[in-house]
């Protein structure tokens, strides 16, 4: 399996915010590492197939990330993730679950599986405007894990996190990456 960036480019306006960048990903965990403003949120948008790149090409085997097989396969937390407040965490992930594509049956296994995974099972039921930051975070986490993605793609996913937290998810990312890819970004050095 093989994530291949091949000479990206993205301009707004003036700023050349990605420059014929390529490089492969494969099996395992990959960090970007940039300051603000580097550029890491454009290059992950475009390998959800969000944002289209002015130039240059991303594919997963052979398959442009604009393909709905790409998309079956793919999972994204992004910076800032988008939640419905009067949600339960639990109704949160089934939703998104559908939204995936996932039975009802898989949806309800997985969902349980996932608040057990991120620590959220005791407060499944409350709803996501009574989580702190870092509740919501492990909640973005979750969703993100729920098609169980062969491409995992990340962004500043630790943010919120206290440090007991930080090093948990560390593990699931370890886990994760032993058979897929994983795309990582952050400014902090010590997630990578």
């Amino acid at each position: 399996m093989e994530l291949i960036i091949d000479r990206v480019t993205k301009q707004y306006k003036n700023k050349i915010a990605v420059d014929r960048l390529s490089f492969t990903l494969k099996t395992g965990v990959t960090g970007l590492l940039g300051a603000n403003g580097a550029g890491k949120t454009a290059l992950m948008r475009m390998i959800c197939g969000i944002l289209l790149p002015d130039g240059g090409t991303i594919a997963l085997d052979e398959i442009p990330v604009t393909d709905q097989r790409y998309r079956s396969v793919l999972g994204y937390l992004p910076q800032e993730f988008g939640y419905y407040p009067e949600f339960s965490g639990r109704d949160f992930l089934l939703y998104f679950s559908a939204l995936k594509g996932l039975t009802k049956s898989e949806a309800k296994l997985r969902t349980e599986e996932l608040l057990e995974l991120v620590g959220l099972a005791d407060v499944a039921k409350k709803k996501i405007r009574t989580y702190s930051g870092g509740m919501r975070q492990r909640l973005g986490i979750a969703q993100a894990l729920l098609n169980r993605p062969k491409v995992l793609v990340l962004d500043e996913p630790t943010a919120g996190l206290d440090p007991k937290e930080r090093v948990k998810f560390r593990n699931i990312i370890e886990e994760i990456g032993r058979e897929n890819i994983v795309l990582l970004s952050t400014h902090i050095v010590s997630d990578i």
